[in-house]
């Protein structure tokens, strides 16, 4: 499957990517403004695994971001559950290189159209660290809206942060 957006592509991932997303996601810029799951440093075989799991989504709900015909990045959705099931959480990251070029703000609105036609959610939200500004523009620029701010309600790098919380609502 593939989303597409004149130089950008969602794809799903194939066993070579591994390299790739390894040398892109070993890197403390991007650590310090995802979830503590993602480790770091980040190896090839933390790369495996990862894309092992993806591809054993059903639906697809987590893709490849590629750039000029270059794996750039990664853009998913965490499904909810029970009364929750029509929404999902999404969560990108985009390789240094690549940053301040509009590739996250175009993901996130080709993944949000694949996510309110093909997986019938109604509403997609994202938590954003409070110290972590392109994202939240990147989110702004991609149509969500600020929801609230939760006051020290998360903690990275031993230090507590607020949290901004967006979200888009399917029109």
């Amino acid at each position: 499957m593939e989303l597409t957006d004149k130089e950008l592509v969602l794809r799903q991932f194939k066993d070579s990517d591994s390299k790739r997303i390894a040398e892109l996601c070993n890197n403390r810029k991007i650590w310090d403004n995802v979830r503590d799951f993602l480790p770091f440093p980040y190896t090839e075989k933390d790369a495996v695994d990862f894309i092992n799991s993806c591809k054993s989504e059903i639906p697809p709900v987590t893709f490849v971001i590629e750039f000029d015909r270059e794996l750039a990045g990664c853009i998913g959705f965490v499904p909810q559950k029970d009364i929750y099931r029509l929404s999902a959480e999404i969560g990108y990251w985009i390789g240094e290189p690549y940053w301040g070029r509009g590739i996250a703000t175009k993901a996130v609105k080709l993944l949000a159209g694949y996510g309110f036609k093909n997986l019938d959610l109604v509403r997609i939200y994202s938590g954003v660290f409070d110290y972590n500004l392109a994202s939240q523009r990147v989110l702004e620029k991609a149509g969500f809206k600020l929801e609230g701010i939760f006051e020290k309600s998360v903690i990275k790098n031993g230090i507590i942060r607020d949290e901004y919380r967006y979200a888009l609502i399917r029109p």
